[in-house]
């Protein structure tokens, strides 16, 4: 049976690249680990000022906020919201980048003397139809602003309902912009076609945080007043890194001070949720958002009531944050158990019907999935068959799709060639979410393949593993764990080097944990273990192989046996 959980068994290997000249000079140049150098060259790097600002960046390096169009009209409706009194309405996302955002911006804004309060979007078919209920929510608190997190690009139509109403909006989004760009306050948008913010990549929390740099700077010119934004950085982290924000240039800086405030946070209910998560608060790091705490905050949006997660990012009560952390992991959950029901199906409806993969795209479609959870499994599909992918969950006779893609197929371009098949869509070129009738599901369906068949060509369906560098087990050291940490934070496109080896079993591999396989590797007089997660069923095929096998892995430090490294197997080859 097919199963996303590990590698594909066809992955092709792209071997590092070598420039032995550029190398010495990086090495010379920052006193780094040569194995370090050779990653970077590997990833494109060739310049050494550019260089230097990747591994080096600090917080004053932050664009200036007020290069995002808009800026100067948003604070300045800002404050005479704050001078008059008048309520201001923080209205976010139902993700954990509209969570952190809202969250964000609703603390900020009420510690500089602001009435403000925030509403989160409920789950639906139609995001951009929500914004109107932030209307009657406005209304009832008596906010003459409404300012958006990590939505409203899409929603011009909405937006004019609401100003004719009033209500005045500004927009902080990040998602790409329609032909219409809603007319209001202002519209914060790094993606907006005639922007000149360097940083194309900010997600929705990094566009609110640009917000609050900006009224600071103000508040700091005219009043003399100063905010210590730093402590909003735990915030922005969470949901850059839970939004698969790209984490080069300014994010990588947003992140890496951001993980540093997390490790300290004093937020009480955060603190909870990452203890619920047995992770230890002061080494919290970027993979522990992803696969711990974003899909604890997450399932909320996905099954439950998403109003909760700012709850508990901004509650102070030590005692109900944590009774709120519980709650929120059973949730969790449950959201674990709709997922595997799910990806068992979607797996057996590939296998039952394998013409399902004989084009460069795949969809697939059921009335007895879970709205909330598509993503996750769409997700999976795409990084699996390494091409692009939607999942469609039907209710009655709407279809509520999520798309995920790779960089040669972006999206909302695909989309918008068959958008009469289509209620609405947006989002980004590689994860968009759509809705249409069931009635144009088959439609949809043969369109999408003919589009992708079109596009891609067999080499970029190919499954690839990139290899950063080739080693020699000497080499593999503390020094060099060391070294590379100069490279974190990791996550989107900059994810953890692989490095390959040639080494020969010393030992029978190991079944660990019931599915993942342990491997005794020998090279030269040096014996170090890996671990292949997921890959138990090599067991057998491998067991007794005398020959040289090729390794690619990641060193890290055995979280079992400090004294110790153990490689973490991508995969391997005789």
């Amino acid at each position: 049976m097919v199963s996303f959980h590990h590698q594909p068994d066809d992955l092709v290997w792209v071997y590092p690249k070598k420039d032995e000249k550029l190398k010495q000079r990086i090495i010379k140049e920052f006193k780094i680990h040569p194995v370090t150098a050779q990653i970077l060259i590997t990833r494109g790097f060739s310049d050494l000022d550019h260089i230097h600002d990747y591994l080096y960046a600090k917080l004053p390096d932050l664009y200036d906020p007020f290069l995002l169009r808009g800026m100067s009209r948003a604070i300045k409706r800002v404050f005479r919201a704050i001078d008059t009194g008048e309520g201001i309405l923080v209205y976010g996302d139902n993700d954990v980048d509209g969570m952190t955002g809202t969250a964000l911006l609703a603390d900020f804004l009420k510690r500089i003397g602001a009435n403000v309060h925030y509403y989160i979007s409920s789950r639906g078919i139609s995001r951009d139809e929500l914004i109107i209920e932030a209307l009657d929510y406005a209304k009832r608190k008596e906010c003459g602003l409404i300012i958006t997190v990590d939505c409203g690009i899409t929603a011009a139509a909405e937006i004019a309902r609401i100003s004719k109403e009033g209500v005045d909006v500004i927009i902080t989004d990040h998602h790409e912009p329609t032909e219409t760009v809603p007319h209001c306050v202002a519209t914060l948008n790094p993606k907006l076609r005639q922007s000149r913010y360097p940083n194309r990549e900010l997600t929705g929390v990094g566009v609110a945080f640009k917000l609050a740099h900006a009224i600071t700077n103000q508040l700091s010119a005219e009043k003399a007043k100063k905010v210590d934004l730093k402590r909003y950085l735990d915030l922005v982290a969470l949901g850059t890194v839970a939004d698969m924000g790209v984490l080069k240039d300014e994010n990588r800086i947003l992140v890496r001070y951001g993980l540093k405030e997390l490790q300290k946070t004093k937020r009480v209910g955060l603190a909870q949720l990452i203890s619920i998560c047995d992770l230890n608060i002061t080494e919290v790091s970027a993979t522990d958002i992803v696969f711990k705490i974003a899909p604890r905050l997450n399932s909320l949006g996905r099954i439950d009531d998403p109003d909760k997660g700012v709850q508990l990012l901004l509650i102070k009560n030590e005692k109900e944050a944590k009774e709120m952390a519980i709650a929120l992991d059973l949730n969790n959950a449950e959201r674990q158990k709709i997922e595997r029901t799910m990806s068992v199906e979607a797996e057996e409806m590939l296998v039952s019907n394998p013409e399902l993969l004989n084009h460069k795209a795949i969809v697939l479609a059921s009335d007895k999935w879970h709205p909330g959870v598509i993503a996750i499994i769409s997700t999976r599909l795409s990084k699996y068959f390494n091409r692009p992918a939607a999942m469609i969950a039907i209710d009655g006779d709407m279809g509520k799709g999520s798309l995920r893609s790779i960089s040669r197929f972006p999206l909302l371009s695909a989309l918008k060639g068959m958008k009469e098949l289509l209620q609405n869509f947006g989002g980004h070129d590689l994860a968009s979410g759509m809705t249409l009738k069931r009635e144009n599901i088959e439609a949809f369906t043969k369109r999408f393949f003919e589009v992708a068949d079109k596009k891609l060509e067999e080499e970029d369906v190919i499954n690839k593993l990139q290899l950063d560098a080739e080693v020699e087990f000497h080499e593999v050291t503390f020094d060099l764990i060391e070294s590379n940490k100069l490279l974190e934070p990791y996550g989107n496109d900059n994810m953890p080097p692989i490095l390959h080896a040639k080494a020969k079993q010393a030992w029978p591999a190991r079944v660990i944990g019931k599915t993942h396989l342990k491997l005794f590797l020998a090279q030269g007089d040096r014996i170090l273990e890996g671990i292949a997660m997921n890959r138990a069923s090599d067991r057998l095929n491998i067991r007794g192989r005398k020959g040289t096998m090729e390794v690619a892995f990641t060193p890290q430090i055995n979280l079992f046996q400090r004294g110790s490294i153990q490689l973490l197997v991508k995969d391997y080859r005789f």
